[in-house]
């Protein structure tokens, strides 16, 4: 069957699509930016890639009639004021594009609605639901609560708050109850749901047999990890105050941060389980998703992670607009070094940032990181996905990946920090030598002053991370 996946760069779409494919699937990948798709070599004949941005309907022409289902899995975590205009108007446009094809499905991922008082971000995926509905195919809705896998957003925050902290004192929100479900179990959903006429035209919400509330999933990761840790709730903390709570303490940033503590003062727990009998599909435990997403870290094999989508940045850009790097106007700090070994220096480039670190001085590093997360940026904690893979669209640290090609050995970021100005960050091995070039465009007086005052540092830092990575 002809199947057409959109989200497909996001955490879930990224993991459902080897599934579609490797069920005799032909899958059409729709994305806004092609460079940001990156596909396993063994795929890409099994994969078609269309370019089209679903807040562009003229862009739209370009999805193939002949497809037999379709996968709406596009959702922002934006706190934008037009938000929910945004998200309703992007499922209009899907739902016209759709009904002009032979879709027999669409299967939405939404979120679990069951509480009277809906979160803005919950009331907005009922929205969608709603402008999802159409007469001329069947639309299936998933409703999932806490999604627990490697790379989740919700996984990755209590990680960063069991690990860090051994005594919490706690937002009230915390006593809120959940049905938590592993992102494996979610994939099977939505995977087994397709074309299955029992499914047609219904919601259903999925979730794991355990009912906890976010203080038990708190103590059931540090049972599972086996360390000890206490949690005091207090009654005083604002939104707001729980919000910086987290920023400041997990990788999330500030924007995901409010979406999240807006959703989690929201009772999500599922209605009944009767898609488990439909579909043949019985859900892990909490503990066993925990576990299992543990396993996959210590594997080095997370597929997926919220840290990669724009979502954990404070930007939302095409990657093809800034691949050239600009000249006019810009200041640029460049180095060359001899290398002592292609392949080595390569692979130094490819294991930058996260726990390997920036080669020199790792301290500053921390410094201008905890720098940009008290003005709202997005700090070091992001680390990275894979601690030796990198593709576009990736996050390293405060960095964006637009440019991974190790046969051209040529890495190109981006900085989403904080910044007057735009900055780049490149390196090539050719010829026996490693050139390295810091590019900043600044915005106005400021930009100019900023690269001034650093640029001393810049000198000092730059040169011997250079050195190292080309001779270590």
């Amino acid at each position: 069957m002809k199947i057409l996946l959109t989200g497909v760069t996001g955490y879930i779409g990224k993991r459902l699509l080897p599934v579609l494919v490797a069920h005799g699937h032909k899958v059409v990948c729709v994305v806004r930016d092609r460079n940001r798709l990156s596909l396993p070599p063994s795929i890409v004949p099994l994969v078609d890639v269309v370019e089209a941005d679903f807040f562009q309907k003229e862009t739209l022409q370009a999805i193939p009639l002949d497809i037999d289902a379709a996968y709406y899995l596009i959702h922002s975590m934006s706190t934008s004021e037009k938000f929910m205009e945004m998200e309703q108007q992007c499922a209009v446009n899907f739902r016209e594009a759709i009904e002009r094809t032979s879709a027999k499905q669409v299967i939405y991922l939404s979120g679990i609605v069951n509480d009277a008082a809906l979160s803005y971000h919950l009331s907005s995926r009922k929205m969608v639901e709603d402008a999802l509905q159409s007469d001329k195919y069947s639309l299936t809705t998933l409703r999932a609560g806490i999604i627990v896998g490697s790379g989740s957003a919700s996984f990755e925050i209590m990680r960063d708050l069991v690990e860090k902290l051994p005594i919490m004192i706690a937002p009230k929100w915390l006593r809120t109850l959940c049905q938590p479900i592993g992102v494996a179990d979610v994939i099977r959903f939505l995977d087994a749901s397709l074309l299955n006429q029992q499914t047609f035209n219904r919601n259903f919400d999925i979730g794991g047999p355990d009912i906890l509330s976010y203080k038990d999933m708190l103590l059931g990761y540090a049972r599972v990890r086996r360390i000890k840790r206490s949690i005091f709730i207090v009654p005083v903390m604002t939104p707001k105050l729980s919000s910086y709570w987290l920023y400041f303490i997990t990788s999330t940033s500030f924007k995901l941060a409010s979406a999240l503590v807006d959703s989690m003062k929201v009772e999500v727990v599922c209605r009944d389980n009767e898609i488990n009998q439909i579909l043949g599909i019985t859900p892990m435990s909490y503990s066993q998703a925990i576990e299992r997403a543990l396993a996959v870290i210590d594997d080095n094999q997370i597929v997926s992670s919220w840290k990669d989508a724009f979502s954990s940045s404070n930007l939302n850009f095409r990657i093809s607009d800034f691949l050239s790097v600009p000249s006019h106007g810009c200041f640029k700090d460049k180095k060359s070094y001899r290398v002592a070994s292609h392949e080595k220096c390569v692979a130094n480039i490819w294991s930058i940032g996260g726990s390997k670190g920036w080669y020199f001085a790792n301290w500053l590093w921390l410094v201008r990181g905890f720098i940009d997360k008290l003005f709202g940026g997005v700090g070091l904690r992001r680390g990275r996905t894979h601690s030796t893979e990198i593709a576009p669209g990736d996050a390293i640290d405060f960095w964006r990946v637009l440019y991974a090609n190790k046969e051209e050995s040529r890495l190109l970021l981006y900085a989403e920090m904080k910044l007057p100005g735009e900055a780049w960050l490149e390196f090539k091995v050719k010829g026996g030598r490693l050139f390295q070039v810091a590019t900043f465009r600044p915005k106005g007086l400021l930009g100019r002053l900023y690269w001034i005052m650093l640029y001393p540092a810049h000198i000092f830092i730059f040169r011997i991370m250079a050195r190292r990575i080309a001779t270590t």
